[in-house]
C-alpha cells in the first residue's frame, strides 16, 4: 500500500504533466478496475458513499468514520492517487482540520470542501444554501494547517454559482485560495463560456465535475484541459452503469427463472481472479 504522501506527490505531478482523469469508484473492487484499465487517479464521491455504502440520499448523512472505512478499503486495494469528496468537512473548522488527519493517514491523496450549509445537497439541485465567506475560510485555514504532507491537495468548492450567481462564486474563490486553498472546484457551471471565464478569472488549479444528468453539458477531457481545467471527475458514473446493468439482470432472472442468457454479459470467475491477483491453485480453497 502506497502511502497517502506518495500519492499526492503522484498526483501533483500528474497535474503538472496533463489533465488528470478521475473515475468515481464505488467500492474496492471497482477502484482495482479502474486502475487496471490505465486511470492516473481514482475519484471517491461523497454521492457514491451515501448512495453505495449507506444506501441513503447525498444529504449529509454520512460520517468522517464510514468517508475514512470506504477510503481505506480502496486505497489497500489501489496504488495510484486517490482524491474524496468530503462534503462540508463533517462539522466546523476543528472538523474540517481532523477530517483531513484521518483521510490522510487512510491514504487519500487530497479532498475538496464545499461551502454548502449543513445539511448539504447534491451540487446540481437546486435549493442549496451557502455558509458565509468566514467560516469557509476558517474551515480551509485550519484544513490546510493540518495537512501532514504538504503535496495534499486541498481544493475549496464553491456551490455559489447556483446559489448567489456566478461573480459571487469568483469572489468566494479567490477568499479560499487566499485562506489556503491549493485550488478550486467550481460546482455546477453552466457552458463553455463560463468554463472559459471561469479559467480566466481564478488561475489555479481547476477541477471540473463531469457528471451526468447535471446543470453542466458534456465535455471531452481535452475540452477541459483546452478550457484550463486539470482534473475533471466522473463521480457516480460507474455505480449508475452499475446499477442498470444490475436491474436488467435480475428482471431477466426473476421474467426467466434462470441467469443461463445473460451470463455473456457477466464478468467470468477468471476475470475477478485476475482482476484480484488471485491464483487459486495456489491456495486449493479457491471461493466461487
Amino acid at each position: 500500500m502506497r502511502s497517502s504522501s506518495q500519492r499526492s506527490q503522484t498526483l501533483r505531478q500528474l497535474i503538472a504533466e496533463d489533465i488528470v482523469m478521475m473515475p468515481g469508484a464505488f467500492n474496492a473492487l471497482s477502484g482495482r478496475m479502474v486502475e487496471r484499465e490505465g486511470f492516473g487517479a481514482i475519484y471517491l464521491s461523497g454521492a457514491v458513499l451515501a448512495n453505495s455504502v449507506g444506501g441513503v440520499p447525498d444529504t449529509g448523512l454520512m460520517t468522517l468514520s464510514e468517508a475514512r472505512d470506504h477510503a481505506d478499503h480502496i486505497a489497500r486495494s489501489t496504488s495510484v492517487p486517490l482524491l474524496m469528496d468530503a462534503d462540508t468537512g463533517y462539522g466546523g473548522a476543528e472538523n474540517a482540520a481532523r477530517t483531513v488527519r484521518v483521510l490522510e493517514s487512510a491514504g487519500v491523496s487530497g479532498i475538496h470542501l464545499e461551502d454548502q450549509e449543513f445539511p448539504k445537497r447534491c451540487g446540481h439541485l437546486d435549493g442549496k444554501q451557502l455558509v458565509e465567506v468566514g467560516e469557509m475560510c476558517e474551515k480551509i485555514a485550519a484544513a490546510a494547517a493540518a495537512k501532514t504532507s504538504a503535496d495534499f491537495l486541498l481544493l475549496a468548492r464553491t456551490d455559489a454559482r447556483g446559489v448567489t450567481g456566478y461573480d459571487d462564486a469568483v469572489e468566494r474563490s479567490q477568499a479560499y485560495l487566499r485562506a489556503g486553498a491549493d485550488g478550486i472546484f467550481p460546482e455546477a457551471l453552466q457552458g463553455r463560456e463560463e468554463f472559459q471565464r471561469f479559467a480566466k478569472d481564478v488561475k489555479t488549479i481547476l477541477l471540473a465535475n463531469m457528471t451526468e444528468f447535471g446543470k453542466s453539458p458534456f465535455f471531452t477531457a481535452s475540452e477541459f484541459k483546452d478550457m484550463g481545467y486539470n482534473l475533471v471527475i466522473y463521480p457516480v458514473t460507474l455505480q449508475r452503469c452499475a446499477m442498470h446493468s444490475i436491474g436488467e439482470a435480475l428482471r431477466t432472472m426473476r421474467q426467466e427463472g434462470t441467469q443461463q442468457s445473460i451470463v455473456d454479459r457477466m464478468q467470468t470467475r477468471q476475470e475477478l481472479y485476475d482482476l484480484l491477483g488471485y491464483r487459486p491453485e495456489e491456495n486449493p480453497r479457491a471461493g466461487s
